[in-house]
């Protein structure tokens, strides 16, 4: 069998950077070499795209960069090419790619940006396309498309900029506390307030447009979290769902990667009626925002067994200690089974 040429491309200039270098380090290990010839783009928190040589030891501890096999390298958009060019010693040395994984979480990458480049491309993309990534990515879209759909949301308010305070109080007055203030894009919780009263309230406003342009007010989900993996194009497989048992705050960035008060629990402590239509919203949810490849469909249930949708995460954490591979995991799939179905559906699409 002949060999594909996969490009995996990790970092990013994004807050997520350090969350994408131990992800790709994960994919990179499961790549068999007798299947792939696996070419690595790394991308710098400054936006500087390198192709790196080096091993994943490097990468894990971010010191890549400094290693002597980088060169400057772009992924063309000529599709004749398709592939990437490598800048080295004045001249530019084309190197065709089969299949571009990018394991890159947050903006500039998960957001539909990089799909975009590599649909200009004509390279086949791990993962959910420009369009859903972009829809995704967007927590005001999604809620809004998913409502459409007849899936429960939170009640919610969204400014497309900074008000007053007074004019803020008026605009929130029919939400009721606790409330989330969060950055309409932007991932692993970084801008994310959880407020219990109106004085909170314009504080975690401003730390909010810290990260975006446009930020959400919306009401906490009385419950827990449940998480759903989904695979697929056309046909979907689900891996068993999962729950986030909290001991106090919410599933901010220092909880989702140490779990220091929390708890993941997979499956999730819940009866398999619940878990099938927790399963069947979140195929909903994937095909209602134009999802291929994988994403994650995260979840909250209500004391009264109601399902909240809270966001779609369409390049979930990755290492082998992550949610995503874990749940799939459930189902009987190793990590390397996924990486396999991963490639085949982006060629496929």
């Amino acid at each position: 069998m002949k060999q594909k040429t996969v490009a995996v491309l990790f970092g990013g200039h994004s807050t997520e950077y350090e969350v994408s270098l131990q992800s790709a380090c994960s994919v990179i290990e499961n790549l068999h070499p007798e299947k792939y010839h696996v070419i690595l783009l790394g991308i710098t928190r400054q936006g500087e795209w390198m192709k790196y040589g080096g091993g994943i030891r490097q990468i894990q501890n971010d010191t890549w960069r400094q290693h002597d096999s980088c060169v400057p390298a772009v992924i063309s958009p000529d599709r004749n090419t398709h592939g990437m060019l490598v800048l080295d010693g004045g001249k530019a040395t084309a190197i065709p790619i089969d299949v571009a994984f990018p394991v890159l979480h947050g903006k500039n990458g998960e957001d539909g940006t990089v799909q975009g480049l590599l649909a200009m491309a004509g390279i086949p993309c791990v993962g959910c396309g420009t369009l859903s990534s972009a829809l995704c990515m967007d927590k005001d879209i999604a809620h809004r498309l998913a409502h459409l759909a007849g899936i429960k949301t939170p009640n919610s308010i969204v400014l497309p900029s900074q008000i007053p305070a007074k004019r803020l109080s008026e605009q929130t007055a029919h939400l009721q506390y606790p409330l989330f203030v969060k950055p309409a894009n932007a991932g692993s919780s970084f801008g994310i307030t959880k407020i219990y009263n109106a004085g909170d309230l314009s504080g975690a406003v401003e730390a909010a447009f810290r990260h975006d342009y446009k930020v959400i007010i919306e009401e906490a989900i009385a419950g827990f979290e449940v998480g759903c993996a989904v695979l697929g194009n056309e046909t979907l497989t689900i891996g068993e769902v999962d729950e986030i048992e909290l001991s106090q705050g919410f599933f901010d960035y220092t909880e989702k990667y140490t779990l220091k008060t929390s708890k993941i629990h997979m499956p999730a402590r819940i009866d398999a009626d619940t878990a099938n239509r927790i399963k069947q919203t979140a195929a909903t949810i994937y095909q209602t925002l134009n999802c291929s490849g994988f994403a994650r469909v995260d979840l909250f249930l209500t004391p009264e067994n109601e399902i909240v949708f809270n966001e779609v995460n369409t390049i979930p954490g990755f290492t082998s200690h992550s949610r995503y591979p874990n749940m799939l995991k459930g189902i009987g799939m190793t990590f390397e089974q996924i990486v396999d179905e991963l490639i085949r559906l982006a060629m496929q699409s």
